[in-house]
């Protein structure tokens, strides 16, 4: 399960969990692919489901994922590209309820943030993106819902869309990424990272210096604060202090020993 800092609860993990170099680097040998979420449920604490993001799943798809994993166990979904690729984000509303409503209910409490991912040329456009998080529900059949998006354009770096979150109660991706900007303002009761710096050289996917400081940075966020060492957007902003879950995922860069690395934060962040 996640470990439980001082504070919120902290979630460490990777992106999907197939990918064929793991199936030598991470599970065991002749373990069935059928029985491969199973086994990475139980070394980590969240996986990142990037698949929902081309396509649809069925109802019975996301209650047998349920099924396999353990009871504190947390899938981050993202959201569907058609929500988010488009010019006039207003005009998300029906793509937005066709894929809340494709069946990811059946998830239950292992239900996670949802991802909303922007294209990198997406430009902030703020009355347009308020329009957005407004057709973002709370709930979805009853339990509450979890929203982070991820802006990968520049001119998101302004208090102004810091302000916006804030009001709607909505994270923005703390990206560790060499192109896109990265959002370490705390807005929401949760923060969301994807650390995608690692390399495939490099045997725990960040280095293990850099892990622990992360592992430090975490457990800050977990506990109510905000790290000072990572630059904010909105830097004179008051926030309130108060305990936060953390999710935090190895993506994209250095994914071959992505497993590695979540299973190294996740003992980091409980020391």
């Amino acid at each position: 399960m996640g470990t439980k800092a001082a504070g919120g609860t902290i979630r460490t993990g990777i992106g999907g969990w197939t990918f064929e170099p793991w199936d030598e680097s991470f599970y065991p040998p002749k373990l069935p692919k059928k029985r491969q979420l199973e086994h990475a449920s139980r070394q980590l604490t969240a996986i990142e489901v990037n698949g929902t993001y081309y396509s649809s799943q069925k109802p019975e798809t996301f209650a047998k994922w349920a099924s396999e994993v353990p009871e504190d166990f947390v899938f981050s979904l993202k959201a569907s590209r058609y929500c988010t690729n488009r010019k006039v984000l207003t005009e998300a509303g029906p793509s937005i309820e066709k894929f809340l409503g494709q069946g990811i209910a059946e998830l239950g409490s292992h239900l996670g943030p949802i991802l909303w991912q922007f294209m990198a040329t997406k430009k902030f456009e703020p009355e347009d993106f308020e329009a957005f998080l407004q057709r973002l529900p709370k709930t979805l059949d009853g339990r509450p819902l979890r929203h982070v998006v991820e802006p990968r354009h520049e001119s998101f770096c302004t208090p102004a869309f810091i302000d916006l979150l804030a009001k709607y109660e909505i994270a923005a991706v703390c990206a560790d990424h060499h192109d896109y900007p990265m959002f370490a303002d705390a807005t929401a009761d949760f923060v969301y990272a994807r650390l995608q710096k690692g390399t495939d050289e490099t045997p725990t996917c960040y280095p293990p210096a850099e892990i622990d400081r992360w592992a430090g940075r975490f457990k800050t966020y977990a506990a109510g604060g905000v790290p000072d060492d990572l630059p904010r957007i909105a830097p004179d902003r008051t926030v309130e202090t108060k305990p936060r879950e953390v999710f935090a995922f190895f993506i994209t860069g250095g994914k071959v020993n992505a497993p590695e690395g979540a299973q190294v934060l996740q003992r980091a962040v409980a020391g």
